[in-house]
């Protein structure tokens, strides 16, 4: 069985922080082109070492779920040469997950995103929400609201 790639980061200055939340903000924008929902820019710099920012959206279905992963790869591909490291989901597509080492985007179902709650476990990230258009609303506090909305 062949080993893993590497997870190999090397510390990004600060022009490369702004590529980085920017290819982000682009792979959100694209989930948004698709009708995704409750798109979230997680900023995990200060809690994580892996990875810059974590991109969490939902489509309404399994259908929904693979589409927007395949138009996220296509359009990073071609605007930006930028391949993922891993794309990884089971085969019913409820939770889809592209690697980008700098960034990881998350494709849910509802049930699944509800179930997993990557919101309120990564809740002290600052937070960013994507909506139609691509338009970004920051969340100055962070993610935590979204626990006392869900609860």
């Amino acid at each position: 069985m062949p080993e893993p790639p590497e997870r190999v980061r090397q510390p990004a200055d600060a022009d490369q922080q702004e590529e980085i939340h920017r290819r982000a903000l682009l792979a959100a924008a694209i989930a948004a082109d698709l009708k995704a929902e409750d798109i979230r820019v997680l900023d995990m710099r200060s809690l994580v070492s892996y990875t810059d920012f974590l991109v969490v959206c939902t489509g309404r279905s399994t259908r929904q779920t693979r589409r927007i992963s395949e138009e996220i790869g296509l359009r990073l591909k071609r605007e930006l040469r930028l391949l993922p490291l891993g794309v990884q989901g089971d085969r019913a597509s409820e939770w889809i997950l592209m690697d980008y080492l700098d960034f990881i985007v998350h494709i849910f179902t509802p049930e699944t995103r509800d179930f997993y709650r990557l919101d309120v476990m990564w809740k002290e990230a600052p937070a960013e929400t994507v909506g139609a258009a691509g338009v970004v609303a920051v969340e100055r506090t962070s993610s935590a609201a979204v626990e006392e909305e869900s609860d």
